[in-house]
């Protein structure tokens, strides 16, 4: 038998050198398997039952968590017993832990049309406006994470049409910019008089370069100019175009397989979660073409 937090520090060095995992998923596997520990008093990997798993998340149950929460603090203790079995622990099988149902993701995206409005709300021809009319198009021609899109550098070869970029997991994927995307973008850059790598920088309220743009300075942004453009309903993010960057491909003929790796999901199920949104097109085609001979 070893001490828990001993095969913990392991597990989560495995993650990290062997898994490549983030050190934010990392971090997320640490506090869910150290509340299991704390919660269900495991000291060695023997204290793990299933008698005990099932109490602990009964407990958590009941204090009206998430499902979807609840399933993360299953996956983490099975992925916990894969390590230990995988270095001959002889432990309770992850098996033995289900996961719990999860109702079908649902999302919502803006309107086609609020999004024309939405990248047509920058006027003007200053550095920030600029900026702001280049992110908007990059994001809808490339499909980025926000944090992506944050962490593009400056000197990349706009004239292919396509860059490589980093995602979730350390993986390397390539996107494709548009045309209006790599003219803003250009514009952008014309008017940029600052020696900093990044492309997308955050400016005082003078217009001078202070380093590198932040997540919330986006959706700043992004907020504002989808207020400018009347957009109602739900909040307006960063997110959200780049669910219609997913769904305009899916429309317009592209496989579920090629938008995954545009989109840089690792599982297909993920891209899944685009097809109802899809299946409204096809509400369309119905009502427009099906028994006109009647």
């Amino acid at each position: 038998m070893a001490n828990i937090q001993d095969l913990l520090q392991e597990y989560l060095d495995y993650l990290e050198i062997e898994k490549n995992r983030s050190p934010k998923t990392s971090a997320n596997y640490k506090r869910y398997l150290n509340r299991f520990f704390t919660d269900a008093e495991i000291k060695t990997e023997k204290d793990i039952t299933s008698q005990v798993v099932k109490r602990f998340r009964v407990n958590l149950a009941r204090k009206d968590l998430k499902r979807i929460t609840q399933s993360y603090y299953a996956i983490a203790i099975r992925s916990f017993l894969k390590y230990l079995i995988k270095n001959d622990y002889n432990v309770l099988s992850p098996d033995k832990i289900e996961l719990p149902k999860i109702p079908a993701r649902q999302i919502d995206i803006i309107e086609y049309k609020d999004l024309e409005r939405l990248l047509k709300a920058p006027e003007g021809t200053s550095l920030r406006t600029l900026r702001d009319k280049a992110i908007l198009e990059f994001f809808f021609s490339t499909g980025l994470r926000l944090s992506e899109l944050c962490n593009l550098k400056r000197y990349i070869d706009l004239s292919r049409g396509e860059i490589t970029v980093r995602g979730k997991g350390d993986k390397l994927r390539v996107v494709f910019i548009s045309t209006s995307a790599k003219e803003m973008v250009n514009q952008y850059l014309e008017k940029r008089e600052d020696a900093s790598d990044w492309l997308f920088v955050s400016l005082t309220k003078k217009g001078k370069v202070i380093g590198k743009i932040t997540s919330r300075s986006v959706q700043r942004m992004v907020d504002k100019y989808a207020t400018k453009a009347g957009i109602g309903g739900e909040r307006v993010t960063p997110h959200r175009i780049r669910h219609l960057f997913a769904t305009d491909l899916l429309i317009n003929g592209a496989d579920l397989r090629s938008v995954q790796e545009l989109l840089g999901h690792s599982n297909i199920s993920t891209t899944q979660i685009y097809t109802h949104l899809t299946n409204k097109e096809l509400k369309e085609i119905h009502k427009a073409f099906h028994g006109k001979r009647r």
